[in-house]
């Protein structure tokens, strides 16, 4: 019995002419994750890519938890593969399907016939099939409307498959579709969501992260790479650039106006952001901000801060309360690790009253008042790198 993954694509299937060239990314992708659970083939057809293992060495398991991760597959099956004949696939049916079975009450036994020549027809081969598992299990019953669990069979074009159902894929768009970004990274719960749900768009990730050391300690730094090593399980490798703020924070802290302390911070952060993201060939910058979330993130004060760059700012989570950016944040396995009690370079100068409907004029009057292109150039010196996915800590 050959066991293989019938990873589908959903979105893809609508890109008309430029199919193949996203269809070739994908591949290109699903190769190089898949080399951790062992040698695989990869190929398409039908709107299907077929996982094949080529040796007994390659776990077909890690195999499919990785393949739940890539961007552009909405679902997983793991199927047990046959000859396009009635009687082999009911023979399959009754040794392969009873372990995935075991668990439920109810099935329901459906068939997919992409190859039409097949002699049955779909409400034919589900009878078929269907009742073999029923010989093999006569403790199940048959539900129609409501089944715990819904058997597949599929008849392709060189072979005949079943499946006790699929798993759901990360969805979206393949990696690298759709160009680079680079995130500004905080120790926070939503800018890994803003990072992961940009990812999900096809948008390749660069990360920056502005530490304040001594005010912020190494690990808040690790647990910022830890973040990124988690968001780069669903798109692969995330690099994050490291740029020291302390002298520029305690700068500003010893001598601004109280009220514009947040917002002089937050314009000297896109500034560097951008120079990091023409170093990097990033075309656009990634925020994890909310509408209102707090006094940073209002109308006005987004657009001082968005005036100092001259690429566009996305930020996917700048319409949701912060409930449903949690419930992402659970869900993509980031969440237990945000919050986990180290500094934040954005929260250890927090002012009492921030300016929360700032004037621009007024802004650009108190930022004359000090020489940010020299800040922002000693802070700028201070980056490095690190690979997220290698980072093995201090």
């Amino acid at each position: 019995m050959k066991e293989i993954l019938l990873c589908k694509y959903g979105e893809l299937t609508l890109k008309g002419l430029n199919r193949g060239y996203f269809e070739k990314l994908l591949r290109r992708e699903m190769e190089k994750r898949l080399k951790l659970a062992g040698h695989f083939s990869v190929s398409a057809m039908q709107s299907t890519i077929y996982v094949v293992p080529q040796d007994e060495v390659a776990d077909i398991d890690e195999a499919l938890r990785l393949c739940r991760k890539i961007f552009g597959i909405t679902a997983v099956a793991r199927a047990a593969e046959t000859e396009k004949d009635i009687e082999a696939i009911k023979a399959l049916a009754k040794v392969y399907l009873p372990p995935f079975l075991k668990p439920y009450s109810t099935f329901k036994a459906d068939a997919r016939r992409s190859d039409k020549r097949f002699p049955l027809t779909s409400p034919q081969i589900s009878a078929q099939v269907g009742g073999a598992v029923l010989e093999s299990m006569p403790r199940l019953k048959v539900e129609m409307t409501h089944p715990d669990v819904t058997v597949m069979t599929e008849i392709r074009e060189e072979k005949a498959y079943l499946h006790a159902g699929s798993f759901p894929g990360a969805g979206g768009m393949p990696s690298g579709s759709n160009g680079k970004g680079l995130l500004l990274l905080s120790g926070g719960i939503d800018s890994p969501v803003a990072g992961f749900m940009m990812a999900k768009r096809g948008v390749t990730i660069e990360a920056v992260h502005f530490e304040s050391y001594p005010y912020t300690s190494d690990q808040a730094r690790e647990k910022v790479i830890e973040l990124a090593r988690l968001v780069s399980e669903y798109c692969g490798r995330i690099r994050v650039h490291v740029i020291s703020l302390t002298h520029l924070q305690e700068t500003l802290r010893d001598t601004c106006n109280e009220e514009y302390f947040t917002l002089l911070l937050r314009r000297s952060m896109m500034r560097l952001a951008e120079r990091v993201a023409e170093a990097t060939y990033c075309q656009a910058l990634i925020t994890g901000e909310a509408v209102g979330q707090v006094a940073s993130q209002t109308m006005q004060a987004l657009g001082v801060t968005d005036s100092v760059v001259s690429r566009p700012v996305f930020r996917p989570c700048i319409g949701m309360d912060k409930e449903e950016i949690i419930t992402i944040a659970r869900r993509i396995g980031t969440f237990e690790t945000s919050i986990l009690p180290y500094e934040d370079c954005c929260t250890v100068f927090t002012p009492r009253h921030p300016k929360t409907r700032p004037d621009l004029e007024k802004v650009l009057a108190e930022e004359k008042k000090y020489d940010f292109a020299a800040l922002e150039d000693e802070a700028f010196a201070s980056r490095y790198a690190v690979d997220a996915d290698a980072y093995e800590g201090l």
